[in-house]
């Protein structure tokens, strides 16, 4: 029998009947569920340092346990010395166990190791019920080896949900575990 991981078993059990009763949803299949996380890491310097992009990528395969896909660029920049079709950045798409285990080790292992940590901003949401976290530097994860990491690169994590709305998304996420700033939930 495969492993459930913990955040999807909470989901199952503790965040399905919190969500049915605060929104009042008839159907378990109405309640918001988590479709994917994405996670990016841009590279500019990529241009000029191709090991750059070799780099990120090792660090995204450890942080994610999937190995990324290489972004390209759409479009030419002559300003920025960029031509259609260069790589330009990393990414990794997260779904079903993948992604329940990831959230986990990011609400309850990255986050707080950031300095000066207060919980993340509730004002992330697009309207459509997604967010979208930006963390400064890669070393906030305990899986990176601190001595062979060559630089501090910025990533992109967001968060799709199927919710309609950005209070379902907000609330979906707070009964999960995350740590949103200036918010509790009783569930």
């Amino acid at each position: 029998m495969p492993r459930v991981p913990r955040m999807k078993e909470q989901f199952l059990t503790e965040v399905i009947p919190a969500m049915q009763r605060e929104f009042g949803y008839q159907n378990v299949m109405q309640v918001p569920r988590l479709v994917k996380v994405v996670v990016n890491i841009g590279l500019g310097e990529a241009l000029q340092n191709a090991k750059a992009l070799d780099a990120a990528s090792g660090q995204l395969a450890v942080i994610t346990g999937q190995k990324p896909i290489i972004t390209k660029a759409k479009k030419s920049i002559a300003t920025f010395r960029l031509r259609e079709g260069n790589p330009i950045g990393a990414k990794v798409t997260l779904r079903g166990n993948r992604m329940y285990d990831f959230l986990d080790r990011l609400f309850n292992v990255a986050l707080p190791r950031v300095r000066d940590f207060r919980g993340v901003s509730p004002d992330s949401f697009d309207g459509r019920g997604n967010y979208t976290l930006g963390l400064r530097e890669q070393l906030v994860w305990p899986e990176l080896d601190y001595d062979s990491i060559d630089q501090a690169r910025g990533m992109e994590i967001s968060i799709v949900t199927t919710a309609q709305s950005d209070d379902e998304a907000r609330h979906l996420l707070q009964l999960l575990g995350m740590p949103l700033r200036g918010s509790t939930v009783a569930s």
